[in-house]
């Protein structure tokens, strides 16, 4: 439990990675215009506030892997507290923008949640 804990948490990390490159270096790109569903005009006038999001899920990223790196028994109390950030970002995100957030952001967060909360066991 205590392994597939940490990978999930790194898989976490990595779809957050992953968001901050789309809202910092390439929000106004085709392919991410398509992803989140804008313009091009809408894309150019909100850069800088996806730039600003994405930075937010750069700190996100940063919990997590400091969680990855600490030991016990910080790192599980990290990983946790990071795990819920991104759980609740996810739920209001749902509920504010599109419920797909739900299902990309939520739910691996509260997966890797419970199997860190098992590891400990």
């Amino acid at each position: 439990m205590l392994v597939l804990g940490q990978i999930l948490v790194g898989l976490v990390a990595l779809i957050h990675v992953y968001i901050v490159v789309l809202e910092m270096f390439l929000w106004q790109a085709p392919r991410t215009r398509a992803t989140f569903g804008t313009t091009a005009e809408f894309a150019k006038a909100s850069a800088a506030l996806a730039a600003n999001q994405g930075l937010y899920n750069g700190f996100l990223v940063a919990g997590l892997v400091w969680g990855l790196l600490a030991r016990d028994p910080l790192r599980w109390q990290v990983e946790i507290f990071f795990l819920a950030c991104v759980a609740i970002a996810g739920i209001y995100g749902a509920a504010s923008v599109s419920r797909r957030i739900l299902f990309v952001q939520t739910v691996p967060a509260v997966l890797a949640g419970l199997f860190v909360l098992l590891g400990r066991s």
